[in-house]
């Protein structure tokens, strides 16, 4: 039987609570739309942005009337939408097309389709070789999903991975899923032109466009207008975020991300502002010094390192060293004290010795990251470390360097955890805790979990200010306070 949480082993290894690591997840939209009396079930896996863009599906669909089901037996259509971080990650995927269908061997009128990265990568497989789906869409063709649905629904297959150097959704009003009515995703641009040698997304998701920031404020602000309290902005890189446009007396605007930033932060104070992701080469002192100006950009920073040696930096084409790197964290120590910092680390890399391992975990104790997720290398066809070098690495080195790091992160994050002890946080009431009726759980800053008893007086979505009392590998314990 599948449990969409099974995906969680695969995208991340992270020491926090999972909460925090809603990327890892399956989702399954559970909202109403309008009915044709035709149904749409949707599955989610991988980033975040994956997840925004089940959003913007969503929209589409609705718009041509489909209704949501939380039961794939009882759709018309299903889609799943992939992610190709990993080898392992696109055999589950496949794992579960062969659950989709095996109904559609006794219900013959559903279509099954599959989104994302996946599809861009693997079109003719799934098409032609395994014969798994009626239609293949990539991400920048979503729109075209009125159409495709009528090619399949007189008997053809279809197809869109067309890449566009336009696309952005901007104007798609994003139907958001399995919502709690308090945190919500914008995607302020697409794409990638970082070519990182072990990366699918240039090619899986394009070259990188910005969105035009009003609709991005405008977004923000329909948000936090409809009662929702915390946004995230999504990008594959948010610090190449740019956008020109002309204004009168042939004047020119630019905005970057520290610009962007800081137009959401002044919707209204109580509107919390978090972004993702950040990249080492671009990150400005302007973007710090951005968060620092305004109390509710949250004191968070995903900075991924991949690796702490310069050597592997550079055959992995992340266009920063180690030193670099170090120097990055410093300023954000310097301009935001309390700023936590999360990253990911690739495990095994082509022709990583023992030594450029142990500089990964000195880098560990040097930056004494809040959480990290950590992967294994996992060749991916098509990329540049997949033309260039041999996976040379034997897989139980893998394990045993994982182990390492793994066990090095846990210490690290419950070391961060204990220095809080003692401290005020402002948190934001998400909803009950996962572990007990009694107990709300939330969010600070940091973006750390905060459990802490229930008060009448307060509802999720409400902040409360909640003293740190103690805490867990993955989680801080407390109470309300005045």
């Amino acid at each position: 039987m599948f449990n969409p949480k099974d995906i969680l082993k695969e995208f991340s290894h992270s020491t926090k609570t999972h909460d925090e690591v809603r990327q890892g997840e399956a989702l399954v939209i559970d909202a109403p739309v309008s009915t044709n009396g035709r149904k749409l079930y949707i599955e989610s896996y991988g980033c975040a942005m994956n997840f925004s863009d089940s959003e913007i599906v969503a929209s589409i669909m609705q718009d041509m009337g489909y209704a949501t089901t939380s039961d794939y037996k009882e759709a018309d259509v299903v889609f799943i939408n992939t992610c190709s971080i990993r080898d392992n990650a696109e055999q589950r995927v496949r794992n579960r097309l062969k659950e989709f269908g095996a109904v559609k061997q006794k219900k013959p009128g559903m279509t099954v389709g599959v989104l994302g990265c996946m599809a861009e990568r693997l079109k003719a497989k799934f098409l032609e070789e395994e014969k798994l789906v009626d239609m293949v869409v990539g991400p920048d063709a979503y729109r075209d999903l009125p159409n495709l649905i009528h090619q399949v629904d007189d008997g053809n297959r279809a197809v869109n991975v067309i890449l566009s150097r336009e696309e952005t959704y901007a104007d798609v009003s994003p139907v958001r899923l399995n919502s709690n009515g308090i945190s919500a995703f914008i995607s302020i641009m697409r794409g990638c032109d970082n070519m990182c040698s072990f990366c699918v997304v240039p090619f899986t998701r394009g070259r990188e466009r910005s969105r035009d920031p009003r609709s991005i404020v405008q977004e923000a602000q329909d948000l936090f207008d409809a009662g929702y309290h915390e946004v995230t902005l999504l990008g594959q890189n948010v610090d190449s975020y740019k956008w020109t446009s002309a204004e009168g007396n042939n004047q020119m605007e630019h905005t970057n991300f520290a610009n962007l930033l800081e137009q959401v932060a002044l919707i209204d104070p109580t509107l919390r502002v978090r972004f993702s992701t950040s990249h080492p080469k671009d990150i400005t002192d302007e973007v710090l010094h951005t968060m620092a100006k305004y109390s509710n950009i949250c004191n968070h920073i995903h900075l991924p390192v991949q690796s702490g040696n310069s050597r592997v930096l550079e055959m992995m084409n992340r266009t920063y060293t180690r030193e670099w790197y170090l120097e990055r964290v410093a300023m954000i120590k310097k301009i935001i004290p309390d700023c936590a910092i999360s990253t990911d680390v690739i495990i095994g890399f082509c022709t990583e010795t023992e030594e450029e391992h142990r500089d990964t975990l000195s880098m560990m104790d040097h930056v004494q990251y809040d959480f990290a997720y950590m992967y294994t290398y996992s060749e991916r066809p098509g990329t540049l470390a997949a033309k260039r070098y041999a996976d040379d690495i034997p897989e139980e080195v893998k394990k045993r360097r994982f182990n390492e790091v793994m066990a090095k992160q846990q210490a690290c994050s419950h070391a961060r955890l204990q220095e809080q002890i003692g401290n005020v946080y402002e948190v934001l009431i998400d909803g009950l805790s996962k572990k007990s009726d009694h107990d709300y759980a939330g969010k600070n800053p940091q973006n750390t979990t905060v459990v802490f008893p229930v008060d009448a007086r307060f509802k999720p979505g409400d902040y409360v200010y909640v003293m740190i009392e103690k805490c867990t590998p993955a989680t801080l314990i407390g109470k309300i306070v005045n």
